[in-house]
């Protein structure tokens, strides 16, 4: 049974609680504070964002480093942060007993849902890879076209952040994570178009288990019922689902968009070749069908838009070329967090020689199909780091055993840099693919990216920025 969207009237006679300060729960008490200026409100947060709160004097709002199950339970709704997973063990007895966890998505689609529950122009996109470069496209061909379109979600700009604007764009398109998709499907409301790219394995340690994964992620399909669901006719999970309240539409499919080699077509119509445009690998190409897909759902001209995509800024840590130093090419590919995107990482150089840089945190995802491929497709040297790095080391050593590669063990991402800058010998590629999460030595891929920047001898100011964030 689906619930009803939430407005934010609906939290003045509620006891409400924030779990988490960091981007997302600031601007989920920003949103709040502009509409219930003196509703109580109790942060569950750590003690150094717990004072940073107390800074703000609010007489109404409380702080707490406790989120225990009993006092999570004492509140009707709270407001968590993406990172902060339903599925542990407090949240669940909280929700057993009563208590509504919910997200900032959920707020914003739940306050833009119409009498019939939809949000008119909004364009969701997720997938296990590809999904930022995929969003912030179709928004460069949405205004390419002359529409003015807001562009924000997981991208990195949090959709309560742009909550009230002074003139709302033509089209909304949201980039949405595993993290978020179960709470567009919780708010009650339905997005227009619903673009899943792919579904590999990934966030085992949110979710708790692939198939959790999987059903959370397929969530903004399978319950938040798009008026248009689009996906990619390639993915097997995808075209497996039974969606009969969408109306729903396949890319990479001959009789819609997609590719024949690298040209593009729609149906039997050659469109352009792709192989000049700024979409660094195949996959990211293919999704420009994906792309045109969405255009086509909006009733717009695809074809008309197409030409576009090569004016397209490629986004920042995404098979980011950063130069070239005495004769070695750095590529930063930080925001890899699945063996998957690795291996897709490694496609893009062909016969180029390639030292890549793989670990990081361990979320316990099999790297058995990695190994697999180095035995017939291996670059010229695998560098491990990180948490898993040893896990995926032993995994590589019988394969490397046959001569195939140079397989090296770092300390850290200095270390890994060294080792991969020796292998090549002054040619080549050194590409940080890590195909895992970077906690535990990084706050996030951002730093991760921009610290290999600077050992590489960039500056990390200059790779940083994601274009067309917000309303353009």
């Amino acid at each position: 049974m689906r619930t009803s969207p939430l407005k934010f009237g609906q939290l003045e006679d509620s006891k409400v609680a924030l779990w988490g300060w960091g981007r997302e729960g600031r601007a989920a008490y920003r949103a709040i504070r502009s509409r219930l200026s003196a509703l109580p409100l109790t942060l569950f947060c750590n003690a150094e964002e717990a004072a940073e709160a107390a800074a703000l004097g609010d007489a109404h709002l409380a702080t707490e480093t406790d989120a225990s199950a009993e006092r999570l339970s004492a509140f009707d709704v709270v407001v968590k942060s993406p990172g902060i997973s339903p599925y542990r063990a407090e949240a669940v007895t909280a929700a057993a007993a009563g208590t509504r966890f919910i997200g900032g998505t959920a707020l914003w689609f739940g306050e833009h849902a119409g009498a019939d529950g939809v949000v008119p122009r909004t364009i969701c996109v997720t997938g296990t890879k590809g999904k930022s470069t995929t969003t912030a496209l179709l928004a460069h061909l949405l205004r390419a076209g002359g529409h003015v379109t807001g562009l924000a979600g997981n991208i990195g700009l949090p959709l309560l952040e742009v909550l009230d604007v002074a003139q709302p764009p033509e089209f909304w398109v949201i980039e949405l994570s595993s993290y978020q998709t179960g709470d567009v499907a919780h708010s009650g409301a339905h997005p227009q178009v619903a673009v899943a790219l792919n579904v590999f394995p990934e966030h085992l340690d949110w979710h708790g288990s692939e198939a959790r994964y999987v059903e959370d992620k397929l969530r903004l399909l399978t319950e938040a019922a798009p008026r248009v669901a689009i996906i990619n006719a390639n993915d097997k999970r995808l075209t497996a689902l039974s969606l009969a309240d969408s109306d729903v539409r396949r890319f990479a499919d001959a009789q819609g968009w997609h590719l024949r080699e690298d040209d593009l077509y729609r149906g039997d119509d050659f469109v352009m070749d792709t192989r000049s445009l700024p979409l660094p690998g195949r996959h990211n190409r293919g999704n420009l069908c994906a792309v045109l897909t969405a255009i086509e759902a909006l009733g717009l001209d695809a074809k008309k838009l197409a030409p576009h995509a090569g004016s397209f800024r490629p986004l920042p840590h995404r098979l980011q070329t950063l130069g070239t130093r005495d004769g070695v090419a750095y590529v930063n590919d930080s925001i890899s967090t699945t063996p998957h995107a690795s291996l897709a990482a490694l496609d893009c150089f062909g016969n180029r020689r390639v030292a890549i840089l793989v670990g990081g945190h361990d979320r316990g995802l099999p790297w058995e199909e990695f190994a697999d491929a180095m035995r017939t497709h291996a670059p010229l040297a695998v560098i491990t780091m990180g948490q898993n790095g040893p896990r995926i080391h032993a995994l590589l050593e019988p394969v490397a055993a046959q001569g195939g590669f140079h397989l090296g063990a770092a300390n850290d991402l200095a270390d890994a840099m060294t080792q991969a800058q020796a292998a090549l010998g002054g040619e080549g590629v050194v590409l940080l693919s890590p195909g895992a999460p970077s906690f535990g030595m990084y706050r996030d891929y951002v730093a991760r990216g921009r610290h290999f920047a600077e050992l590489a001898g960039f500056d990390p100011d200059m790779i940083s920025a994601i274009p067309g964030l917000g309303i353009a």
